[in-house]
C-alpha cells in the first residue's frame, strides 16, 4: 500500500509548518524563510523541462554499464546491498538521470543528480552517464545542462571514483573545443569530486539560494585547520561574493534564466527585432567642431552619464549579468553577460562607475577595475569566443585600480593578458568609449576591430591632473595638460585611435540616457553587421594591422605601414 502523504511538512531551517500542497506548488521552497528543500531528479526535470519534451537519453556509441561492486567492498553492509537498496528506494539505476528535452522550446541534454541515491556520489556508473550525456550533446551540437547534488566521490569504489572526475572533465573539455554550451545548476549540497569536476567546469554556473558547494566540507575544513569559518561559508551567496559562481537564482526563476542562457548557443532561434533607426557615426574630422579639452573632460566625467548597466537595459533583450573571475573575487567595477542586440546574441562587458550617488560610486570602486575585474572580462570573452558570439565593450573608467591590493593581485599581468587575449579573439569585437578612457584600464577592454567614442568621451594615457602634477609640477595646470594630451573625440579621430564618433543628445548623454543608448546601439549594429561578414582569419589580420599602423607615427626610418622593416617587406 502506498504511503499516505502528510497534510503538513516542517521546514528543516525555520521549523515552520507548511501545508503540503502549498509546499509542492512552491517547488518545495519554504514560504516563511525561503529555504530550498531537496528535489528528486524527476521532480527537477518536471520543473525545468517543457511539458511533454522529456525523453530518456539512449546512449550512443555504447555506455559502460554501472559496475556493481568492482572492489567487493564491505563496511557495515556490502556495497552491492547498498546499491540494491538505493535502486529500490529511488526507482533509479544510478545517482543521475539523463534525458533529452527542451527548455523554453530550446533543445538541451539534461543530466540531473539525485541525492537520495547514495548521497549523489560519483562513481563509475554516474561518470559513465555524465560522459555519455556530454558526448550526445557533442554529436548533436546540443547544450548540456548539469544539475548537481552530491556528497562527493563514492568511497565504496575507491580510486576508481577519482578516475571519473578526470573522465567527466575530459568530456566537458571536448564540448569546449567544439563550441557546445554547458550550463550548471548547483543545488544543496555539492561537494568533493563532483564540485571538483563537472559541476564547476560549465560556461555558466548558477546556484540555488543557500546551496553549499566546496571540495572539503565545512566540518573537515574547521577540524583540519582549527580556524573559525566565516558566516555563510561555502553557501551560494558566499560563493557569489567570492566570484566562484555566476549567479544565485531562486528555484522559481531558474527555468526563465536557463531559457535566456540557452539563447547564447550558436544558431539558437530568436524572434526578429524591430529595425533600429540609423545613426550617422562621424568619420570625417572636419565634420567635428573644435572642442575645449577641459570641458570635454568634465562632460566625460559627468556623474549622471549612463553606465554599462544602463546601456545593457536599453539595448539588450534577455541580458543576464554573470559574475566573478572563478578564482576568488568579483569586481563590481566591471559587469558583463550575454544578451540579444537586434535579435543576435552578443557578450557585453563594460565599466560601471556606480551612477550619480557617492555611495553608489564607492560601491563600484568608481569604475576602476581590479585584477579580478579584468579576469572576469577575460573569462566572458573566452566564453564568447567558444560560442561564436561578438564581444561588445563599453569603456568608462578613470583607470585601473591603483591600490596595493590590486598590485599584489597582479594588476599589470591581468591587463597584459587581456591585451593578448583580445588581439586573438576569433569573433568580432567592438569597443565604445562612452565616457572616460583612462590609460591601461581602458585599453584592457579596448583592443577591438572597431573602436568608437561618444562625442563627449575622452581617451588618454594619464589623467590631465596626473600629467600636470608630473610634467608641470602643478596640479592646477590640468586644463593645459588636457589640451596637450589631445584626448577628446576630434583629436582621437584625427590620430586614428578611434574609427568614428558616436553622436550624443544635444545636452550630453547624461541628459537623456535613452537617446544616448539609441545612438550607441545604432553604431554597434552597423559595426557588427559589417564585421559578421568577415572570416576569423581576416578579422585577426585586420585587427593586427589596426594597431601596427601606429608605428608609422614613430618616424622610424624604413618602417613599413604594417610594422615590418621595409627590406623585409620587399619582394
Amino acid at each position: 500500500m502506498a504511503a499516505i502523504e502528510p497534510e503538513w511538512v516542517r521546514c528543516e531551517r525555520c521549523e515552520a509548518l507548511v501545508y503540503t500542497k502549498r509546499y509542492a506548488r512552491m517547488l518545495r521552497v519554504c514560504p516563511h524563510c525561503g529555504a530550498h528543500g531537496r528535489l528528486t531528479a524527476r521532480q527537477r526535470l518536471e520543473q525545468l523541462l517543457d511539458p511533454g519534451s522529456q525523453a530518456p537519453l539512449v546512449p550512443e556509441g555504447g555506455e559502460r554499464p554501472p559496475a556493481h561492486d568492482p572492489l567487493e567492498f564491505t563496511d557495515t553492509r556490502p556495497y552491492a546491498q547498498r546499491l540494491r537498496d538505493a535502486r529500490e528506494t529511488t526507482g533509479l539505476d544510478e545517482a543521475v538521470l539523463c534525458v533529452r528535452g527542451t527548455i523554453g522550446g530550446r533543445p538541451v541534454i539534461a543530466a540531473v543528480m539525485d541525492f537520495r541515491f547514495l548521497g549523489g556520489s560519483l562513481g563509475l556508473g554516474v561518470g559513465a552517464r555524465i560522459t555519455a550525456a556530454a558526448r550526445t550533446g557533442l554529436r548533436h551540437r546540443v547544450p548540456l545542462l548539469l544539475v548537481t547534488a552530491s556528497g562527493g566521490a563514492r568511497m565504496q569504489e575507491g580510486a576508481l571514483s577519482l578516475m571519473e572526475m578526470a573522465a567527466t572533465a575530459q568530456a566537458l573539455a571536448e564540448l569546449d573545443e567544439a563550441g557546445v554550451l554547458v550550463l550548471s545548476v548547483v543545488t544543496d549540497p555539492t561537494y568533493g569530486g563532483v564540485a571538483a569536476s563537472y559541476a564547476t567546469l560549465a560556461d555558466v554556473v548558477l546556484a540555488e539560494p543557500g546551496a553549499r558547494l566546496g571540495f572539503a566540507g565545512p566540518r573537515v575544513v574547521q577540524q583540519t585547520t582549527g580556524r573559525q569559518l566565516p558566516e555563510g561559508f561555502q553557501t551560494a551567496e558566499f560563493l557569489l561574493a567570492h566570484g566562484l559562481v555566476d549567479d544565485v537564482v531562486p528555484r522559481a526563476a531558474l527555468r526563465g534564466a536557463l531559457t535566456r542562457l540557452l539563447g547564447m548557443r550558436p544558431g539558437a532561434p530568436h524572434r526578429a527585432a524591430a529595425p533600429r533607426a540609423p545613426v550617422t557615426v562621424v568619420r570625417d574630422v572636419d565634420a567635428l567642431p573644435e572642442r575645449d579639452a577641459w570641458q570635454a573632460v568634465r562632460l566625460a566625467r559627468h556623474p549622471r552619464r549612463p553606465t554599462a548597466a544602463d546601456y545593457a537595459a536599453h539595448l539588450l533583450e534577455d541580458f543576464h549579468e554573470l559574475h566573478g573571475d572563478r578564482l576568488g573575487a568579483d569586481c563590481p567595477a566591471v559587469i558583463g553577460g550575454p544578451g540579444l542586440l537586434d535579435g543576435h546574441p552578443v557578450m557585453l562587458i563594460g565599466h560601471h562607475k556606480g551612477g550619480p550617488t557617492p555611495a553608489g560610486r564607492r560601491r563600484r570602486h568608481f569604475g576602476m577595475a581590479s585584477p579580478a575585474g579584468h579576469r572576469k572580462a577575460a573569462r566572458l570573452m573566452r566564453t564568447a569566443a567558444k560560442l561564436g558570439m561578438p564581444v561588445i565593450t563599453l569603456i568608462d573608467t578613470p583607470g585601473a585600480d591603483p591600490g596595493p591590493e590590486a598590485e599584489s593581485g597582479g594588476q599589470a599581468l591581468a591587463i597584459a593578458e587581456n591585451l593578448r587575449l583580445m588581439s586573438r579573439l576569433p569573433v568580432p569585437v567592438v569597443a565604445v568609449v562612452t565616457g572616460e578612457g583612462g590609460s591601461g584600464g581602458a585599453l584592457a577592454l579596448g583592443v577591438a576591430d572597431r573602436v568608437l567614442v561618444s562625442a563627449n568621451g575622452i581617451y588618454s594615457v594619464i589623467s590631465p591632473e596626473g600629467c600636470a602634477a608630473i610634467l608641470w609640477k602643478d596640479p592646477g595646470a590640468a586644463p593645459l595638460a588636457a589640451a596637450a594630451l589631445r584626448l577628446h573625440a576630434r583629436d582621437l579621430l584625427r590620430l586614428g585611435i578611434v574609427d568614428g564618433v558616436v553622436p550624443e543628445p544635444p545636452e550630453g548623454a547624461h541628459a537623456d540616457h535613452a537617446a544616448a543608448a539609441a545612438h550607441v546601439g545604432g553604431a554597434l549594429s552597423a559595426a557588427l553587421d559589417e564585421l559578421r561578414a568577415l572570416e576569423p582569419e581576416r578579422l585577426l589580420a585586420e585587427r593586427r594591422d589596426r594597431y601596427h599602423q601606429f608605428h608609422r607615427l614613430s618616424g622610424s626610418p624604413g618602417l613599413h605601414r604594417s610594422g615590418r622593416l621595409e627590406e623585409e617587406a620587399a619582394p
